[in-house]
Order: C-alpha cells, then sequence, then structure tokens
C-alpha cells in the first residue's frame, strides 16, 4: 500500500523508500529518546547473527560469489508495485491533502509510519553534527575504554605530509577505519595512532622553492630546517582535517610525528642496536643516485616511466691477448680480434674495468663482412652505422653464437663464424681500454649475463651499477666512478671533465669512441629507467662513501619471518619474499638537511669514524629532550660524551641524514613499543602495494635485525586508484578525482554534487580492493542510489516500529512461519557478513546488503508485511509478531552496516523510538556502544524442509504474479486485490502444504496474504468444466520438479472500504457495512474521531 500522509507534521509520517521523496520535517536528530525502553532482544527479539546450515548459503545467497557491485534500478527495490493495492492508504493520503473523499470514514484507524528519520541524508550538513556529537562525547574513547575483549592494533603508516590528501588516501584510511569500527563492536579496546612521516627531501624542497634567491643566499640549516618543520606541522593539519571528515576514527589529539623528539630518539635507538650488531657500516658502493636531488635514494624513491629513450650503442674492445686455456687457438686472429659490447649507458665507459661473460654460453668468433654504402639507410634516424664497419677492413669480434643471426639482421652486414668455444675459455683474455689504454681483463661474470639482448658480453664498470660492483668484488677490480654530486663528470674522467654524464657527457664518450674505431652502431633503445620519483628526472648508478644497512647479515632471518605473517590477499608473500630475497644492502644515508642525523663523527685527518655504544646514548639522550635540530646547532664538544670532549677538536660532524624509509621503518619502535596500551607485534599493517618494496619491508628489516620477529601479524595490500575507464588519474588527463569534491561538491553542484562522507565509504566497501580500483562520476552516481535505497529500508524499519515496546514481542515459538523464515533469512545474512568482516572481504559485504536489505527484503517481506503493518489493527497479533521480526532488522542491519556507514548508523540510532538497553543493564546512547549481534541458535534451528518450501512459495509467487499482469492487461484486473487466484498441482506434498496455507489459523501465514491478492483456491482435480470458467491460465514449473496449474478471475464478494481486499462478508456487519470481517475486528478497540463517526 503506498502513500505519504502529510498531516502528520509532527510525526512525519513514511511510506516506502521508493515513494517517500518530500522532505520530511524532523526533530533534532541527535537527541538520545528516552520515553520508552527498548531491551537488547536477547529472549524475544532475535537480532542476533544467522549461521548457514549445510550447504545452504548456495540456496538462499546465490550473489555470494559475485565479484563486482551491480545496481538495481528504482522499479527492483521499490517496496510496492502495480500488483500492490494502495486503496485505503491512498485515500489517507489524499484526504490530508484536503481533497474531498467519499471512502475516508476509516481512515484515522489505518496505523501509519512514523519518524523522526529524514529520507534525505543531508550529508554536507549531517555529518559534520554527527562527527561533533563523537568529538563531543569522546565516543571513540569512551567505547574503546569500555570494552573488555582484549586489544586490537593497527599501525597506521604514515602519509608523507607534504601535500592535499588524493583518493589513495581516502581509500587507505577508510579500510582502516572500517576495520577499526568493527572490532570496536566486537568488544576489542581498538588502538589507533595516526601518523606523518614529516623528514625528506620532498618537504625541503618545498619550502626551497617559497624562497627567492636572496632568501635562499642567507639559509643556514638551521632555519631551512625550521621552516620544514612548520610546513610539515601545517601539512598534518591540514591532512588530519581531512582525514576527520572522512569519518576516520583515532587517536587525533596524540598522533606521531617522524620529528617529534621522544620518536627520532626512538629512530637513533634501532640504528645503534643495529650499529653495535654489526649491520651497519660505511663503503663505497654504487648506489640509486639523483643528480637532479644531489642524494641518494632508495629503491622506493624511485618510478619506472613508460617511455625512456636510452643512446645505446654496440662497441668493440681490442683484445691484447688470450690466456693459455685457449691454447693458442686465438692467435689466429690477433692483432684484429676484438670484444664486442653493448651498453646503454655510454658515459659509463670511462668507468670501464672488465668485460664480463657467462662461463656456460657458448661464444663465437666471427668475420666482419665490410659494408657497401650504408645498408641501414640514411633515412633511418634511429640507428647510426660506426665508423668502424665503415673503414676497416679486417675485422673479428667475439659475439655469442646464439646471437649472430640477431646481430646480422640489426648490423646490416654478414658475419661469418669462424670459432666457437664457451665463456669460461675466455676468463682471464686481456683488452686495451678504449679510452685511457689501460689493459684490462674478461671476467665471468652471473646469470644477468643472457642471449636476450645485446652481444652476451657485459662492460663491466663496478662504480656505476650493482651487479658489476658484485662481479667487481670477486675480481678485486677498481671501483672508478668519475661523477660528482650534480651528475657531471670529473678530473679524474679526463677530456670529459665538467659535462654532464645525462646530456652532453654521454654524448661525447660516444663521439670519442666513434672516432677511434669502436662504435660498431648506435642506436635508441626504448625502455623503463629509473626516475626520482619527487623531480621525476633520471637517476643514475654512482658508487659514493655511503651508510649502508647489511641486509646479509639478517636476510635468512627476515625470510623465515615473511612465512609466519598472514599476508593478505596471499600472494602477496611471493611478492615481498622475492624483493628481499634479491635485494642488496640497503643505503641509509641521504646528504640532505631536513631529516635525522646519522650519530657519527669523523676524524679530521683520517677521516675515521667515532660511532659506538656510547656516542650513541649520548645523542640518543639529547635529541629525546631538544629533538635532531640539536644536531645542527650544538658543538661538537657538546654532542661527545664526556670521555671524549678532551678531543672533540680533533672531530666533525657528519652531515649526512637518514633514509625517509629508515624514519617510518622505525615506527615499531617509536609508537608500538613506546606508547601505553600499544604492544609489538602489531595486529595489522594495511597499506599499498607499493609498501612491499617500501614500508612493510624497512619495517620488517629493522625488527628483524633488532627484536628478530616482524613487528606485525598480519599486513593488508591495496591496489591503486584509477579513474571509471581503468586509467591512472593525471593532472594532464584531466581526470584526477579529488575526495574531497565526492564529499563536498565541485564548483558546479549539478555536475559534483556533493555526496558526503558516507557515499565515500560505501564504494569503498564495494570494490575489491586487492587489485586496482576505480572510481568517476558514474560510479558515484550509482553507489549514491544504493546508498540512498539503503537508508530508504532504514527508514521504513524506524517508521514502523513507531508505537513498539519490547513488551509487546511475540515469542520465537508464537511466531509465523513467514516471520520464522524472515529472522532465519537475516540471521544467515548477519553471519555472512561477519564472515566477510573477519576475512576483510569488505565488497562480499556491500553485495550481501545490496541484494538482502534492498531488493530481497523489499521486495517480498515488507511488501507483504505493509498489509497487516497497516490495517492489520494496531494491537493484533500479527502486527506485532511482524514488529518483532522488523525490531530484529533494524537492531541487526544498523550494527552491521555502522563501520562502512557510520553516519547513518549514528542517524537511525539517534533516532530510535526507544533506548536500547545492554547486557549490564546500562544504555547504548550511541551505535557502537550495542556491540556486535548476538547469535541466536533458536532462529537458525528453522527445518531445512520449511527453508526449501519457502524458496518455492517465493517462486510460486512470482509466477502467479505473471499471470496476473495478464490479467490486468486484458482488463480484468485492476489492482491485485481485485484477483482470486487457482492453483492445482499434481505434487501430493505440496498441494497439502498449499490447502494448510490456505486455512491457516494465523492470518499472516495465508497464501492469499503472501501473493497480496484476496482469494485463494486450491484446486483437487482439473475438471474441464471449473477450468473453463476461469478466464487466465497458465502452467510453470516450480524449482524445475513441481508443475503447479495457474488460473486467475476476478474475486468474490464486495470490496472492504477500510482495506481494500474483496470479501463475502462485507455487509455483513450491521455497524459497519462496508467492512470485512478483519477489519471490522480491528477497529473495535479504536472508537472513531466524532466527525469520522457522525459522517
Amino acid at each position: 500500500m503506498s502513500f505519504f500522509l502529510k498531516s502528520f507534521a509532527t510525526n512525519s509520517s513514511v511510506s516506502t523508500p521508493r515513494e517517500a521523496t518530500i522532505a520530511m520535517m524532523q526533530t533534532s536528530s541527535y537527541r538520545v529518546l528516552s520515553q520508552r525502553s527498548c531491551s537488547s532482544f536477547r529472549k524475544n527479539v532475535y537480532t542476533n547473527v544467522f549461521q548457514f546450515r549445510g550447504n545452504s548459503s548456495a540456496k538462499v545467497f546465490p550473489f555470494l560469489n559475485m565479484r563486482h557491485y551491480s545496481t538495481y534500478s528504482g522499479d527492483e527495490v521499490g517496496f510496492s508495485s502495480k500488483r500492490r493495492s494502495r486503496g485505503p492508504l491512498m485515500a489517507a493520503k489524499k484526504a490530508s491533502e484536503g481533497e474531498k473523499q467519499e471512502e475516508g470514514k476509516y481512515k484515522h484507524t489505518v496505523d501509519l509510519p512514523k519518524t523522526t528519520f529524514g529520507m534525505r541524508a543531508n550529508a554536507l550538513v549531517k555529518e559534520p553534527e554527527i562527527q561533533k556529537l563523537w568529538d563531543d562525547q569522546q565516543v571513540f574513547k569512551r567505547v574503546s575504554d569500555k570494552n573488555d575483549g582484549g586489544n586490537f592494533v593497527l599501525h597506521d603508516g604514515p602519509p608523507y605530509a607534504n601535500g592535499n590528501l588524493h583518493m589513495g588516501h581516502a581509500l587507505n584510511k577508510i579500510l582502516k577505519d572500517i576495520i577499526n569500527r568493527y572490532k570496536l563492536l566486537q568488544n576489542y579496546k581498538v588502538h589507533y595512532v595516526p601518523g606523518w612521516d614529516c623528514h625528506g627531501l620532498p618537504i625541503e624542497l618545498k619550502v626551497l622553492q617559497s624562497l627567492d634567491q636572496n632568501a635562499k643566499k642567507d639559509l643556514t640549516p638551521s632555519k631551512l630546517r625550521a621552516k620544514a618543520a612548520k610546513f610539515a606541522k601545517a601539512t598534518v593539519k591540514d591532512q588530519m582535517a581531512s582525514f576527520k571528515r572522512y569519518g576516520v576514527w583515532a587517536d587525533w589529539d596524540n598522533p606521531y610525528l617522524t620529528l617529534d623528539p621522544e620518536y627520532e630518539a626512538a629512530q637513533i635507538e634501532v640504528f645503534g642496536e643495529m650499529a653495535l650488531q654489526g649491520y651497519i657500516y660505511r663503503g663505497k658502493k654504487p648506489v640509486h643516485w639523483s643528480p637532479s636531488s644531489r642524494t641518494a635514494l632508495a629503491e622506493a624513491e624511485l618510478e619506472y616511466p613508460e617511455g625512456h629513450v636510452s643512446r645505446s650503442i654496440y662497441a668493440v674492445f681490442r683484445m691484447l691477448s688470450a690466456p693459455p686455456a685457449t691454447d693458442g687457438s686465438l692467435n689466429e686472429f690477433f692483432p684484429n680480434l676484438s670484444l664486442a659490447i653493448w651498453t646503454t649507458t655510454p658515459w659509463t665507459v670511462p668507468a670501464n674495468a672488465a668485460v664480463a661473460v657467462n662461463s656456460k654460453l657458448q661464444y663465437a668468433v666471427v668475420e666482419v663482412q665490410p659494408l657497401e654504402g650504408d645498408s641501414i639507410g640514411s633515412e633511418n634516424k634511429k640507428r647510426r652505422m660506426g665508423n668502424v664497419l665503415k673503414e676497416l677492413k679486417k675485422l673479428f669480434i667475439i659475439v655469442a653464437s646464439d646471437l649472430v643471426p640477431k646481430l646480422e639482421a640489426k648490423w646490416g652486414t654478414k658475419l661469418l663464424v669462424k670459432k666457437t668455444l664457451l665463456g669460461s675459455d675466455l676468463e682471464n683474455c686481456r683488452y686495451v681500454h678504449p679510452i685511457d689504454n689501460r689493459e684490462c681483463p674478461v671476467v665471468i661474470g652471473g646469470d644477468y649475463i643472457t642471449t636476450e639482448s645485446g652481444t652476451g658480453l657485459v662492460h663491466t664498470a663496478p662504480g656505476h651499477g650493482q651487479e658489476d660492483y658484485a662481479t667487481g668484488l670477486k675480481y678485486g677490480l677498481p671501483i672508478l666512478s668519475p661523477v660528482d654530486d650534480e651528475g657531471k663528470f670529473t678530473e679524474e674522467a679526463g677530456q670529459f671533465n665538467g659535462l654532464h654524464v645525462l646530456g652532453d657527457g654521454n654524448g661525447a664518450v660516444v663521439k670519442y669512441l666513434d672516432e677511434h674505431m669502436s662504435i660498431i652502431m648506435e642506436e635508441s633503445y626504448e625502455h623503463k629507467y629509473p626516475y626520482d620519483w619527487r623531480t621525476k628526472k633520471p637517476t643514475i648508478f654512482r658508487a659514493t662513501e655511503q651508510w649502508f644497512a647489511s641486509v646479509e647479515g639478517f636476510r635468512q632471518a627476515t625470510l623465515d619471518a615473511i612465512g609466519q605473517v598472514k599476508w593478505i590477499p596471499p600472494q602477496a608473500v611471493n611478492r615481498i619474499s622475492a624483493m628481499t630475497s634479491s635485494r642488496s644492502d640497503w643505503c641509509i644515508s641521504r646528504q640532505r638537511t631536513w631529516g635525522v642525523p646519522i650519530p657519527v663523527f669523523y676524524h679530521v685527518n683520517s677521516r675515521e669514524p667515532l660511532m659506538n655504544e656510547e656516542t650513541i646514548d649520548h645523542i640518543k639522550s639529547i635529541i629525546s629532550k631538544k629533538g635532531s635540530d640539536a644536531w645542527w646547532y650544538m658543538k661538537v664538544e657538546d654532542l661527545l660524551p664526556e670521555k671524549y670532549r678532551d678531543k672533540a677538536s680533533d672531530y666533525e660532524k657528519g652531515t649526512d641524514t637518514m633514509d625517509v624509509w629508515f624514519d617510518s621503518g622505525s615506527s615499531w619502535a617509536a609508537v608500538l613499543g613506546k606508547r601505553n596500551g600499544l604492544s609489538l607485534p602489531a595486529d595489522l599493517y594495511l597499506e599499498g602495494t607499493d609498501q612491499h618494496r617500501g614500508w612493510f619491508q624497512s619495517s620488517l628489516l629493522t625488527s628483524i635485525a633488532t627484536k628478530g620477529k616482524p613487528p606485525y601479524s598480519s599486513v593488508i595490500t591495496h591496489g591503486f586508484v584509477l579513474d571509471e575507464k581503468g586509467s591512472k588519474m593525471s593532472k594532464s588527463l584531466g581526470n584526477v578525482v579529488d575526495p574531497h569534491a565526492i564529499i563536498q561538491g565541485g564548483k558546479n553542484q549539478r555536475e559534483a554534487p556533493g555526496y558526503g562522507a558516507d557515499v565515500l565509504r560505501l564504494w569503498v566497501s564495494s570494490v575489491d580492493y586487492t587489485g586496482d580500483v576505480m572510481i568517476g562520476p558514474q560510479v558515484l552516481r550509482q553507489i549514491s542510489d544504493i546508498y540512498r535505497k539503503l537508508r530508504g529500508t532504514l527508514r521504513y524499519l524506524l517508521s514502523n516500529l513507531h508505537d513498539w515496546k519490547v513488551d509487546n514481542s511475540v515469542s520465537y515459538d508464537d511466531l509465523p512461519k513467514i516471520d520464522q523464515y524472515a529472522l532465519y533469512q537475516l540471521e544467515n545474512v548477519v553471519k555472512n557478513i561477519q564472515e566477510s568482516y573477519e576475512n576483510y572481504q569488505f565488497f562480499k559485504i556491500f553485495q550481501i546488503m545490496q541484494r538482502f536489505v534492498i531488493v530481497d527484503l523489499s521486495n517480498f517481506y515488507f511488501d507483504v508485511a505493509k498489509d497487516r503493518l497497516y490495517v492489520g489493527g494496531t494491537k493484533s497479533f500479527t502486527r506485532r509478531s511482524c514488529q518483532t521480526v522488523l525490531s530484529a532488522h533494524l537492531f541487526s542491519i544498523v550494527r552491521v552496516v555502522a563501520p562502512i556507514l557510520p553516519h547513518l548508523a549514528e542517524d537511525v540510532w539517534q533516532n530510535l523510538p526507544c533506548q536500547y538497553t545492554l547486557e549490564d543493564g546500562s544504555t547504548a546512547e550511541f551505535v557502537f556502544e550495542s556491540k556486535w549481534p548476538f547469535l541466536n541458535e533458536k532462529s537458525l534451528a528453522f527445518p531445512i524442509e520449511e527453508v526449501n518450501f519457502w524458496g518455492k512459495i517465493l517462486e510460486l509467487r512470482t509466477e502467479v504474479n505473471k499471470v496476473m499482469e495478464v490479467a490486468r492487461t486484458k482488463k480484468l484486473i485492476g489492482s491485485s486485490l481485485e484477483a482470486k487466484v487457482y492453483l492445482h498441482t499434481a505434487d501430493a506434498s505440496m498441494a497439502s502444504k498449499l490447502h494448510e496455507m490456505c486455512a491457516a489459523k494465523n492470518d499472516a501465514d495465508k497464501l492469499q496474504r503472501i501473493f497480496i491478492i484476496s482469494q485463494v483456491e486450491v484446486l483437487q482435480t482439473m475438471e474441464n468444466k471449473l477450468i473453463g470458467k476461469i478466464p487466465f491460465s497458465g502452467e510453470y514449473l516450480i524449482q524445475g520438479s513441481n508443475k503447479v496449474w495457474i488460473g486467475v478471475s476476478h474475486a468474490e464478494g464486495s470490496k472492504c472500504e477500510r482495506c481494500w481486499n474483496y470479501s463475502p462478508q462485507v455487509g455483513s456487519f450491521a455497524e459497519h457495512p462496508t467492512l470485512c470481517s478483519r477489519c471490522n475486528n480491528a477497529i473495535a478497540d479504536q472508537p472513531l474521531p466524532a466527525m469520522a463517526a457522525a459522517s
């Protein structure tokens, strides 16, 4: 019965969610109502978790295997349809609007829904009000302190404090908040300390960019650090406000900042423990170096954009001699024999120290046939032939045998194989360096030498590559790196001094080699290349004096610990294991000012470092009180312990700072290890997939090195946020989705309305975050529509419980079968949702809620329930039993959605028609004080044969509606209440059940109420005489086996003025001749208003 009664202005009357589109007058949404008292309904009301039995979940909820969310149109989700009679309530609605009604006598006896809960969320106003309520009442602390189910610690990975938040931040923080809020409902003491990463180059660059040239000239390290700290703290304040607006609960008054003195001191302590165990050392090794930032970079600070083009060369290094192992077999090719190499970094050739081969590969000595003209063609700008092929008459080169055909095609020349030999035979051959004429060896490299590209021989410069460095150590090769901090050649590079290696220097080396007959071909080569993630400019490998953490010392322990951690999704373990097993030593020093200093002193003459337990402890105590700024403004004698002060003039402070990944990677020690209520390991870390090489790994390494155990028990990773077409978001493409704009709306509110935080949170719950996820205007509109329908469902429940008291509840055994079945379904849903929360599969919760709450409840139970709720009689058994079930649904649904939609849940809670009493007798004033619904075993014991039978009834109901639709099309009936339905089945068991339902003592279980029609007759036989009088019919298979014949005719008797059902009894009651017997009984205890009676 569809209706909307405006006359109830004080207690806004409510129709179904689809129909109630007019704004309601509301009282305060945040007053905890106390005029009545509700208990927690453990005995009589079934608000607890339902459990799937056997394989019934597949039958009850076949949608649970869906991977992606879908949306439903309004018609699919509406609470009523054309088949449903809307008569008496529509009449009441019209009467309230002042229209003259002939049939309005009994409108005041209809139990109209009432609630103060608005249909419109008004999120831009309401959500901040709800958040203020939480803050004023300290609800997060209040609930967590009261809970006694143990501690739950989700340790926050610190976002970088250098700009506005993006969708990745929103996804991350909302996922964490959903988990924390669920744990609160599960009675845990939840500890969630938000953090920020405040040091490092990005903030330093922001400060420098804000200064003019004069200000930069006067900038001292201390002044720069002060400005960087101010910038970081201001950014933290802005980001914190945004996180709060998302509805995230945290200990906002006590966050952790990596610039806090106590945090920095804990970081120094971790560094010191690693140093004292021998894991920290200083050495000259090739590291990722950013000339644009003038500092070393960690792997996590790199990105590999597509489209980088390198200037690659095929070059020849002239051989001088062959080792005795070759038995003189190469002598015939001298002096015209050379080694052919390929490199994408010609600028590293000045630092060449060897050529490496693979001992297991087969190599060939080939004779290069002279070119006849330019066989490549002058028009090919990507390739240029070198002079060596153009001018040399006799040339033998060594290349991998498998690459001969490929090189012939690439160079456009014929390569005649003269001899083959293994790579191991080439070890200790000697060649002359092509630039400075040094004699260099051929060495055996590792498996990195393949025949996938190049020549099978690798130009080796230990000062410019990790694999080269490892090979160099094996052979004692010199570590040459004639490049300065700016990426320019030093004097050590001779004629190339001062040229930038990524610019003119690279070209100069190529030109020199070509002029000296060492270039076969120059070729443009497009590939992935490491870029500085901050400056977006290319990096280089460069050997410098740096501080390293020796991962090799605890690599195996780290790999063992990885196996002890639960990784979600499970395949994440492979990713972090591979990264850990293959990673080199960790370069932890940076040549920047804004960071935590590496606490080391250097002897002014010998440059020997001074760093021991005493010096580290002394510096830690200073930093814990004064912060790391003290390192810059205090004198050496004050930074040194007492016993070293007489030698202070012999030492100077180091100027390197620690890698920011060491900063954040020490958070387990600074936060979990120091704060009250927190402990190691954390229950959960949750960040993006990029953190396998970042925070997850740095935290793991520091913890294993110092404590021997991982800092976390479980780790969840999520993907990146893309636009709704699956493309990466970019300002240049104009496809960036801003979380602030989602909540507050864009400049054009029509095109970009403000949806509020709950819609954003609902989107987070809808996606499978273990992969990349998509968002955009269309997705948000769909999510908003689903939110609106869910809100309407909750409003329906609230409005039909406006006069309900727990004393009116009906015991389970006395409930009609339809109500017991509804409770069985509810328990299964709640149980499934709990399992999904426990497994962190929130998209399954979204699917369950969307299907069950918005579709299944609305289209069946709510639709059927309206008759007894509105016209069954205020105090009737059927209405009270229905309200018992509705209360169970309300108090279960509002709590299971609360972690995802906290504002909606709290809005519902503050509009309850009564208080909610907990087990201990206290009142749950806020939804998160109410705990998770208890499991109700009695509801779960609903017989499986009954479950199956109700499945058949629902299917039969659908088929009945199809036949009625034909009758309606042919003008036999209008509303469904004008119909009488005939049923026949040869299945004796089913026929018996249908007979029972037709004659049910309980009106709610009668078949005509289930079908929302006036009469049902189950035929014993299919007599032609009877069948011929039924105008519309059809035969259907129910659940694929039970054949049921369905017929439809016009209902018998007259229409009841009050409920619009047809009945032969209408006219039988002298006082109320226009009513059926049910309505006559219903109004017996409801005296009519004087005016209505007089009419």
